[in-house]
């Protein structure tokens, strides 16, 4: 397959970080691409870094400041393939990456989105695999059995440094929604998974970094707003619209990104919010996580912040010895 794969990156203050980005596309061993850097009114100098880039598949597009997924959304509009991939400013691919998801578009030209296995980059300077269950082990590749069980009991296959999506279906499910700052991509993979076959392989295609401060998942601020895919998978769920093995899967989904929700709400300081959500939490899988955000919400914030500050500490500890 020779297909011209639109890449899209969207920036916004990660000047320290989008060399690194754009060095791992145009490395990449498959070379029929574009890249599309969407600048969301940037602050820093990542756009003047991208124009020192002198390679003329690279294209820069300056907008206000709208959020990620205006900017997404403005970069598969430009795009001229009909398969988008995706990259964070502050993530990384592999050389084979797309060489992998050509393969697996090949193989598999009916499924909905495509994926590289990636793994994390922490705080500490570490890199581990991301926590994949219920996939069939290294090196298989193919359609994911219940993308939503795999998700639910451990890290979702797909991410936005690691996806690629026929453009006629980023259409069809309505591009990334607008407006939020918490699970926008998430609600688009959620959609296209409803939906449509995951194709997914073992070859480590994406490098995926937490050690970047300037990350949503970083904020410390209340999420007062339910993750759209959570409103998405409810409504699909009372419609029955949900294929029978992906009911239970969905409803631990809701849970536990219910609880994710919480959590922000007792690390912000929002611990009324917090109780109020895990009291309509419904959850097997994550009962005891429940539980103990529930008692760590009944605690005076001060006391709270001075427990995770000693707990933080021990895991560092802990970590160091074990190295």
């Amino acid at each position: 397959m020779t297909e011209k794969i639109s890449v899209i990156i969207p920036l916004y203050n990660k000047s320290s970080y989008i060399a690194r980005a754009l060095n791992s596309v145009l490395n990449q061993t498959y070379q029929n691409f574009e890249i599309i850097v969407v600048d969301d009114g940037s602050t820093d100098d990542g756009a003047k870094i991208v124009r020192g880039f002198i390679d003329p598949r690279i294209r820069l597009i300056d907008q206000e400041n709208r959020g990620v997924s205006a900017a997404r959304n403005r970069g598969v509009d430009e795009a001229i393939s009909d398969f988008i991939a995706f990259l964070d400013a502050d993530d990384e691919w592999i050389p084979h990456h797309l060489e992998t998801i050509i393969r697996l578009l090949d193989k598999y030209p009916d499924a909905g989105m495509y994926s590289t296995a990636h793994k994390i980059r922490t705080n500490d300077g570490k890199t581990r695999w991301a926590k994949y269950d219920f996939i069939p082990n290294p090196p298989w590749e193919g359609i994911i059995p219940n993308y939503f069980k795999s998700g639910c009991e451990g890290d979702f296959p797909v991410s936005s440094s690691n996806v690629i999506i026929p453009r006629k279906i980023f259409h069809e499910m309505g591009g990334f929604p607008e407006g939020y700052w918490w699970g926008e991509d998430a609600d688009l993979f959620g959609k296209i998974a409803l939906k449509y076959p995951v194709a997914f392989s073992w070859e480590h295609g994406a490098l995926y970094y937490r050690d970047d401060t300037n990350r949503a998942s970083n904020k410390m601020r209340p999420l007062q707003y339910e993750e759209p895919f959570v409103k998405t998978a409810r409504a699909s769920l009372k419609r029955g619209n949900v294929p029978p093995e992906f009911v239970e899967p969905l409803n631990e989904y809701i849970a536990k990104t219910e609880i994710m929700r919480a959590i922000l709400n007792v690390r912000a300081g929002n611990s009324d919010a917090a109780r109020d959500i895990l009291k309509q939490c419904k959850t097997r899988v994550f009962y005891h996580e429940k539980i103990k955000w529930m008692v760590m919400a009944q605690l005076p914030y001060p006391i709270f912040q001075c427990c995770r500050k000693i707990n933080l500490k021990l895991h560092s500890m802990i970590r160091k010895n074990v190295s």
